[in-house]
Order: C-alpha cells, then structure tokens, then sequence
C-alpha cells in the first residue's frame, strides 16, 4: 500500500489545500493529512477545529477518488511523523519560487535523517497559486469575501471563530 503524507497547518484549509490533497490522491492509496501542532504559529484555530474542517472537506474528496484519506495530528518531526504513519511519500503543494527554496531545504535535511522517504512537489493550479491561510484569515478579520479562497464551510467556521 503506497502511503502519502501531506502535512500543513491548515489554519484554515484552503481550496489550494484541497487541490492539492484531490491531486496527490492520484498518487496514493492512503493519503495522511498531517496537521502541525505549531504553538509558535499561534493558529486561529484549534487543533480539533482544523481537524474537524479537514475531515469534513476531506470525507467528500476520499468518495470521489476511493483513496483513504486521514487527518493525523503530529508535533514531533516531520520524518517522525511520516515513519509513525507509514509514509513513504511526503506531498508538498507549491505556490511560488520562495515556496521552492524553503522547500529545497527541508527535502535536504529529510532525506539526510531518512533517505527512504521521499519528497514530492505539487504545483498548486494557477487559480489558487496565490491563496494563503495567513491571507484569508486577514481578509475574513476585515470582512472580506473569502469565498473564493475556501469551502462554504470554512468560509462560516471563519465568520463564527472571528465573531468570539
């Protein structure tokens, strides 16, 4: 069984996210979303409610492509993370050359801790290269439309969760 991870903060999950996860379904037979417990990112939301939203968005996506798909928290190592659950694959989504260069790193520091475990990059499609968390939770706290950046799911979890 070819196992892929794909981990984030998804703080929230986007529709770049999503195109991602629906692509490297194609790939895998068991695709893990691993979501960061990152205290220092100080996340919107919390950990059961990115969970919940990615399971929710994910559930429709695992019926159209008959590939498992899974929400894993982890805080430990991203190449922990992967052996923990089986990966031998770890999906990263691309927007743009600074996203490459940060990447490239990782992959060389991955690959030194566990070379049997490899790295593969997905561009995100040109319609949600420029779509991030960091972004639309800026537009969704000045009462911005984010409808076309997330779900209709996401889109009320971010109206509820910035009405606190």
């Amino acid at each position: 069984m070819r196992i892929g991870l794909y981990p984030g903060t998804f703080d929230p999950i986007t529709l770049g996210h999503i195109d991602i996860i629906r692509r490297a379904s194609a790939l895998v037979d068991k695709l893990v979303i691993g979501v960061a417990i990152n205290r220092d990112k100080g996340p919107l939301f919390s950990l059961e409610e990115r969970v919940a939203m990615i399971e929710a968005e994910c559930a429709k996506l695992s019926e159209q492509t008959g590939t498992e798909i899974v929400a894993h928290p982890f805080e430990n190592l991203l190449i922990d993370c992967a052996r923990d659950v089986g990966a031998q694959i770890i999906v990263r989504g691309l927007r743009a050359v600074a996203d490459f260069e940060y990447e490239f790193q990782m992959v060389g520091m991955n690959r030194a801790l566990d070379s049997s475990v490899e790295t593969v990059f997905l561009m995100a499609e040109a319609r949600h290269q420029a779509i991030a968390s960091k972004l639309v939770k800026e537009i969704a706290r000045l009462d911005g439309d984010v409808s076309k950046f997330v779900t209709p799911l996401v889109a009320s979890e971010l109206r509820r969760q910035l009405a606190k």
